[in-house]
């Protein structure tokens, strides 16, 4: 995966000994550039309107505003890493769309699949902006709805035209700011719309919404726990506002 230009980052914790960490993790991978370090979220708050990161490395315990509450300030243009010794802020990180959750000590490993998916993540919303000439938060430029209605596929508008996708085919949903990525085994399809009008156009008999950005079928689950939910290669968390009615609908043999 190549990147004409590194991705800004901002870490933010209120330790640092944890801010140095950080640092020297950021500075192994040559995709990323540390713009600035904070120890506090009002500071972070100040910093992330002055450098517009691409990526926001955000402690969760801090005096003061907590990283969840600033997660829900922050800029779409802007993917939320949380790193956190405390694992109990794990689903609920899920329901302010973060895109990965960092367990302290950090594991270099770990750190780097969080850092592959915001790249891809990145690269996704640079190209298909690119191609839409739009920008983030243009609601009007929003696609919704399925225009010819079928019980066995839907048509999604991708690259200024309609695809087709067999509904049976899609492992999961994912949202990702304005759009949202249809993730099947043989391909991506991504198109511009809410994964709430998404989920509209899937049948609810197999289709459960299992975080604020995810979108599971119930027919490719592979096995879960309390927190995660399992298909292929895919480890997705179970958001903690849904928690019991996705273990409901899974534990569910009638669906």
């Amino acid at each position: 995966m190549k990147m004409s230009e590194k991705l800004k980052c901002v870490v933010v914790d209120d330790e640092l000994i944890a801010r140095r960490g950080m640092a020297r993790m950021i500075s192994r991978r040559p995709e990323l550039e540390l713009v600035a370090s904070c120890e506090d979220a009002d500071s972070a708050v100040k910093c992330v309107e002055t450098e517009a990161p691409d990526i926001l490395f955000l402690d969760i315990e801090m005096p003061g505003m907590n990283g969840l509450d600033l997660a829900r300030q922050i800029p779409k243009s802007t993917l939320v890493i949380f790193t956190t010794a405390y694992s109990e802020y794990a689903a609920e990180s899920y329901d302010v769309e973060a895109l990965d959750y960092l367990m302290k000590p950090i594991d270099p490993v770990r750190f780097d699949k969080a850092v592959d998916k915001a790249i891809e993540y990145h690269m996704i919303l640079r190209d298909k902006l690119a191609g839409e000439g739009a920008t983030l938060g243009d609601a009007d430029s929003v696609e919704s709805g399925n225009p010819f209605p079928s019980p066995d596929f839907i048509w999604v508008k991708s690259d200024r035209r309609y695809v087709r996708v067999n509904i049976a085919d899609i492992l999961f949903v994912e949202g990702l700011k304005d759009y949202v990525i249809i993730r099947m085994a043989d391909r991506n399809v991504i198109t511009r719309m809410t994964i709430k009008n998404m989920l509209e156009m899937l049948p609810g008999a197999t289709f459960i919404r299992s975080a604020k950005s995810y979108i599971i079928n119930r027919d490719k689950v592979d096995a879960f726990d309390n927190n995660d939910i399992f298909i292929g290669q895919y480890e997705l968390a179970i958001g903690a506002a849904y928690r019991d009615s996705v273990l409901t609908a899974l534990f569910d043999t009638k669906g």
